[in-house]
């Protein structure tokens, strides 16, 4: 089964950088609006390891035809709203079944 994962949004929490983060160069390659296709529940070439870790248990979940995550939660049953674990600049990913 394929899934869709699409980088939809980034959110930057500039006054918690300040206050708590180091600062680094080069944080995150991932741009709202990439796509990456997950078959069978692998893991996609080019996606943050990061966000991965963060959504694979449901791109799994999918790829195995499992939805309906916590009771309705999606208006899609087959779908499900991530979002990686940086938290100075987390990013949101929608992941879908796109192909059974």
């Amino acid at each position: 089964m394929k899934i869709r994962i699409r980088a939809i949004r980034q959110t930057v929490y500039e006054d918690l950088m300040a206050q708590y983060e180091n600062p680094i160069s080069h944080p995150c390659d991932v741009q709202v609006g990439q796509e990456w296709i997950s078959v069978d529940g692998q893991y996609p070439e080019g996606l943050c390891p990061s966000a991965w870790s963060s959504m694979q248990e449901f791109v799994e979940a999918l790829s195995r035809g499992e939805g309906n995550f916590f009771d309705g939660w999606m208006k899609n049953p087959l779908s499900a709203m991530i979002s990686c674990n940086d938290g100075f600049r987390p990013l949101s990913f929608y992941i879908e079944v796109v192909e059974e």
